[in-house]
């Protein structure tokens, strides 16, 4: 995928077929990831991410594991070919002058990383709010004192009612709230992902100018995406604190990202930076894994072979 130049329209569908294939596979370790992240000092729920998802199905059935996942089914698509896309454009831009160094394919990672928060920001907005609220409610439930006092359990409002009510009373901008702990995390995200991904996919290519065998293209992805996962959980769990709209009564507010960062280390200690960071792992492997396989396969340029040629 590194240097092949592959249409735009293929590229969309190679990242939506990626995206939707992932997304249903993985979905419910990032929604144990998401409430292991939320979950403070005094109001901790779950003890690991399976411990998360026995008790997800107990409370709330097989597809409480899937709450939230319509958002991330339906955005998925544009993000994944935004980020894709404009890291390959970034990359044959800055490579016209010569040999793609490493400094030029970070460059080219950050371009793609900044590019996607357009989506990226009000999907992950909706979709915290979605996953997040079984455990608000499983708290009521199972830990009264966390919630405060005169508060009534109401149901769960659903991705539209959300948008709406973002519109209503903040206006876009309050689709766009955390947007920058997002570019913190996914500009290294990409700056680390892509340059990794491509060296990594170079080591098993059988000759120079032919692409690698597919499982080389898999493990690599799977490599490069858990890889820069991990480095970036700390900025991500900031992310995550700060889009959450509602809390237990126990737990903190935060004004931004500075006052996010000083109180988990005052009150929960730099271990918690790194919460829900195997669970992050497990996530983006098999995405990206997947992402590079779907486009290696060249399931978008088979697609389209199908649509009659301009002329014809």
């Amino acid at each position: 995928m590194a240097d092949k130049q592959i249409s735009l329209p293929a590229k969309l569908i190679n990242g939506g077929i990626a995206g939707l294939i992932g997304v249903t596979c993985v979905f419910p370790i990032d929604l144990a990831k998401t409430r292991l992240q939320n979950q403070q000092n005094g109001s901790r729920l779950y003890t690991s991410m399976s411990d998360c998802l026995i008790k997800t199905i107990r409370s709330e059935g097989y597809f409480g594991m899937y709450r939230g996942a319509a958002v991330n089914l339906t955005l998925v698509t544009p993000e994944k070919a935004i980020k894709l896309a404009a890291n390959d454009f970034f990359r044959h831009h800055l490579s016209k002058d010569g040999k793609l160094t490493l400094f030029k394919e970070m460059l080219a990672g950050c371009g793609a990383g900044t590019c996607q928060v357009i989506v990226t920001t009000p999907m992950e907005m909706l979709k915290i709010q979605l996953q997040d609220a079984g455990r608000l409610a499983a708290q009521r439930k199972l830990m009264p004192e966390t919630v405060a006092a005169g508060t009534v359990e109401t149901k769960s409002p659903t991705a539209m009612q959300l948008t709406r009510q973002l519109l209503r009373e903040k206006g876009i901008a309050g689709l766009y709230k955390g947007l920058g702990a997002t570019l913190l995390r996914d500009v290294p995200f990409s700056i680390i992902y892509f340059p990794l991904f491509a060296n990594l996919n170079n080591l098993g290519k059988k000759d120079v100018e032919g692409p690698a065998p597919f499982y080389v293209s898999f493990v690599s992805g799977c490599v490069a995406g858990s890889t820069a996962a991990v480095a970036v959980n700390p900025v991500d769990v900031i992310k995550t604190r700060l889009q959450s709209l509602n809390r237990g009564s126990t737990e903190d507010t935060y004004a931004g990202v500075t006052d996010c960062i000083r109180k988990i280390m005052h009150n929960e200690g730099p271990a918690a930076f790194l919460k829900g960071a195997y669970c992050r792992a497990l996530v983006i492997a098999p995405l990206f894994g997947i992402a590079q396989v779907v486009y290696f396969l060249g399931a978008g340029e088979f697609i389209l072979s199908f649509l009659p040629k301009k002329g014809n």
